[in-house]
C-alpha cells in the first residue's frame, strides 16, 4: 500500500512557491502552548505582518483534520489560541499519530521544519530553539529540534536556544550533529532574553544578503541538513543574564518538586519565569519572536533574488 503524507498548502503560499517568491515558515506552538492569551494570537499575527512587510509570504504551520497545514488560516489560528480546544503539541516525531487521530495540534520547531521542508520552504522563523535541558546527563531530555536541524534542509532564524536550557551543552551538541550556527551581526550565541551567553561562535554574517549567500551554498552541499542563524533580542528589550538565571533556577526547582517533565516542562518554566519577572520576559519573548520573523523574511527575500538560485 502506498500512502502519501497529506500536506495542505494554502493558495497564497502555493502561488508564491511556484513563482519562486520568498516564503517564511512559522511554528504555531507559541500560539497553543508558548504564550498566554491574548498575546499568543496577537504575536502570531504580528509575526505574519512583519514577514509581509519585508516582501515575503508567511506560512504558519499547524495540524488539523488529518492535514499538515502550510499557511494556516485565521480560523485555525484562533482555534489553536483557545485552550478549550485542548490542541496537541507536535514534534516531528509524532506527526503520524496526530494526523491519524485527525486532532488539532500546534507545531514546534522540529515539526514546523519537517513540514516546511516537505513543502519546499527553506527559511523558518521562531523565538528560540529547544536543546539540551539542564540535568540531561541523567534525564536524557534533549529536544527533537536538534535532530531535526541535523536532518532537514531548512534554515532557522532565532535568538539562540531558550534560556532555560543548558546553553553550552546545546551549542556543543549542534556542532556534534553538524549544524552550522552562524551569528547575524554577533560573534557569540545570544541567550534568548539576553543579548549574550559568553559562548563564542565560529562564524558570523553581517546581514541578510550575506546570510542568503551562505544558505545557498549550504543547500548546494550534498548531505547537508539544516542551518541555524542567530541574532540577539533587540537591545531595548534585553534582560541581564544574571536576572534571568535567578528566575530560571527558581522555576526549575518548582518543576522538579511538582514532577513536571517532558513536553510540559518548557511551557511551565517559561510561564513561571514570566510571572517571577512580572511580565518582563513575556514582553521580551514577544519582541524577539517578531524581530526574528522580520529577519527571516529579509533572508528569504535575499535568497529568492539570488541569480540561478536553487533551493532543492
Amino acid at each position: 500500500m502506498s500512502v502519501s503524507a497529506p500536506v495542505s498548502i494554502s493558495d497564497e503560499v502555493a502561488a508564491a512557491l511556484a513563482a519562486g517568491r520568498a516564503v517564511v515558515a512559522l511554528e504555531s506552538s507559541l500560539i497553543a502552548q508558548g504564550l498566554p492569551s491574548p498575546h499568543n494570537l496577537e504575536t502570531a499575527m504580528a509575526s505574519e505582518r512583519a514577514v509581509r512587510k519585508e516582501g515575503a509570504v508567511p506560512a504558519t504551520t499547524a495540524i488539523d483534520a488529518g492535514q499538515l497545514l502550510v499557511g494556516a488560516g485565521a480560523e485555525v489560528l484562533e482555534r489553536l489560541a483557545d485552550p478549550g480546544n485542548a490542541p496537541g503539541k507536535a514534534g516531528s516525531w509524532d506527526l503520524a499519530p496526530l494526523l491519524a487521530s485527525r486532532r488539532l495540534a500546534s507545531t514546534t520547531v522540529s515539526a514546523a521544519m519537517r513540514i516546511a521542508g516537505m513543502a519546499g520552504i527553506r527559511v523558518l522563523a521562531t523565538g528560540g530553539i529547544g536543546g539540551v535541558h539542564r540535568g540531561a546527563e541523567t534525564t536524557f531530555d534533549v529536544s527533537s529540534d536538534i535532530d531535526e536541524l541535523a536532518a532537514t534542509r531548512v534554515a532557522v532564524v532565532c535568538s539562540g536556544a531558550k534560556s532555560i536550557l543548558d546553553l553550552p551543552a546545546t551549542l556543543e551538541l549542534l556542532e556534534t550533529v553538524r549544524v552550522p550556527v552562524i551569528g547575524i551581526g554577533v560573534d557569540e550565541l545570544p541567550a534568548f532574553y539576553s543579548t549574550s551567553s559568553g559562548l563564542p561562535l565560529a562564524h558570523r554574517v553581517d546581514g541578510p544578503r550575506e546570510a542568503a549567500s551562505v544558505l545557498a551554498i549550504h543547500l548546494a552541499i550534498e548531505g547537508s541538513g539544516g542551518i541555524l542563524f542567530v541574532q540577539p533580542v533587540p537591545a531595548d528589550l534585553a534582560i541581564p543574564s544574571s536576572e534571568v538565571a535567578t528566575w530560571v533556577e527558581a522555576a526549575n526547582r518548582e518543576a522538579v518538586q511538582r514532577g513536571i517533565r517532558g513536553g510540559a516542562l518548557t511551557p511551565f518554566v517559561l510561564g513561571r519565569v514570566a510571572e517571577l519577572s512580572e511580565g518582563r520576559t513575556l514582553r521580551t519573548n514577544i519582541g524577539l519572536i517578531v524581530n526574528n520573523a522580520r529577519m527571516a523574511a529579509r533572508l528569504a527575500v535575499a535568497l529568492a533574488e539570488m541569480p540561478h538560485n536553487s533551493t532543492t
